[in-house]
């Protein structure tokens, strides 16, 4: 009777362990297909001249790009820029970037080519990839190839005003409405957020 009761046991602990090593497999198996789902990040909008279908609204000096209505938090396309100018920006200071007119100036001389300056990573403003925490910086859209972006290279330093200028391949992302942030659901991929098209509420103004 011992005997029979002792199998019972180990039977039973044996399917609670089979159980949950199927449950773990399982568990396994989607988060790997989930990492395996391909990673959409929308595009640029390099050229100044034409209009970008976007939902976000973009400050004069942002480089704009595709953003939908339902984002929280998007980045984009891997994309090359050439970095015109910099300047230190501590951590603990917000007012130390490269002025519009600069911006306004260096875009007369590439006008097909969007140039766009930096400020300080924080919600509802664009920040980019692959650049330094401590600079803010002035550049220009180069292309999606190293190709492009070697020709965009040669013409800034045929002006002659950019001694400093050198090719950096980054991406441009944003935080979005921070009123979104309550309704999303942030998804790490690969140590990069990825593009997160969130079904979030519509934000309603409130009426007395």
């Amino acid at each position: 009777m011992i005997s029979m009761t002792k199998t019972k046991t180990r039977r039973a602990i044996l399917g609670l362990l089979v159980a949950a090593i199927t449950t773990t497999a399982i568990g396994i198996n989607v988060v790997a297909q989930r990492q395996r789902r391909p990673v959409r990040h929308p595009a640029v909008c390099g050229n100044p001249n034409v209009t970008c279908p976007t939902a976000f609204k973009f400050e004069s000096y942002d480089l704009p790009f595709r953003m939908p209505q339902s984002a929280v938090i998007y980045d984009t396309d891997l994309f090359y820029a050439v970095i015109l100018r910099s300047v230190a920006s501590p951590a603990d200071n917000c007012d130390n970037y490269l002025p519009e007119p600069d911006r306004l100036a260096a875009q007369i001389l590439f006008p097909n080519n969007k140039v766009f300056t930096s400020r300080c990573a924080v919600p509802g403003q664009v920040s980019y990839s692959n650049t330094s925490a401590k600079a803010q910086f002035m550049a220009v859209y180069a292309g999606m190839s190293l190709a492009e972006a070697n020709r965009m290279l040669a013409s800034v330093k045929a002006t002659g005003k950019f001694p400093g200028a050198n090719i950096r391949r980054m991406r441009a992302m944003s935080l979005g409405d921070p009123r979104r942030w309550i309704a999303a659901s942030v998804i790490l991929y690969e140590g990069t957020f990825a593009s997160v098209a969130v079904t979030a509420p519509p934000i309603v103004k409130a009426t007395r």
